[in-house]
């Protein structure tokens, strides 16, 4: 039992950390989206970034990745429209259903966000020695692969990779 204890301890210590780290890459990433123009919230740039990578999504299918409500949305896709970011257009298969596209100006904005993290990152990662970088190389992308599993399995928070 004793052995078990402490397991659960270092547990509770490594999700500690993970939260830690979790919260200061989340601090780097407001930091990033408050320097972008236009200013937009998270779940906006979610949106844009879920269409970008999945072009065949339609307003419905958005919602349903996003985990909201099809009115809650629309009303975003009108804001990232109305921001020029995002383009409405009628399906070429099924001109019944609307196409979403993100526009030159959304990939120029989320490449923007995207670089502006990169810096962040970059003078954050620069602190560490080659070898805490190689091991957390490792780390993330055997996190980002198995989110990426988890993203495309059918559900609430899966549906498709996309972030």
């Amino acid at each position: 039992m004793e052995w078990e204890q402490r397991a659960a301890v270092r547990e509770g210590e490594v999700a500690r950390q993970v939260t830690d780290a979790v919260e200061s890459l989340v601090t780097l990433w407001f930091a990033a989206v408050e320097d972008v123009s236009p200013r937009l919230p998270a779940r906006q740039i979610r949106a844009l970034r879920v269409v970008r990578r999945r072009p065949e999504l339609n307003l419905t299918a958005l919602a349903e990745h996003l985990d909201i409500g099809l009115p809650t949305a629309s009303r975003m896709c009108d804001r990232l429209e109305a921001a020029g970011l995002l383009r409405r257009t009628v399906q070429p298969v099924d001109r019944r259903e609307v196409q979403l596209v993100v526009t030159a100006h959304g990939d120029r904005f989320l490449a923007e966000v995207t670089d502006r993290l990169s810096g962040y990152l970059g003078t954050a990662l620069g602190a560490l020695s080659p070898g805490q970088r190689t091991a957390l190389e490792a780390v993330l992308h055997g996190f980002h692969e198995a989110q990426t599993l988890a993203d495309a399995r059918p559900g609430p928070r899966g549906g498709g990779a996309e972030d």
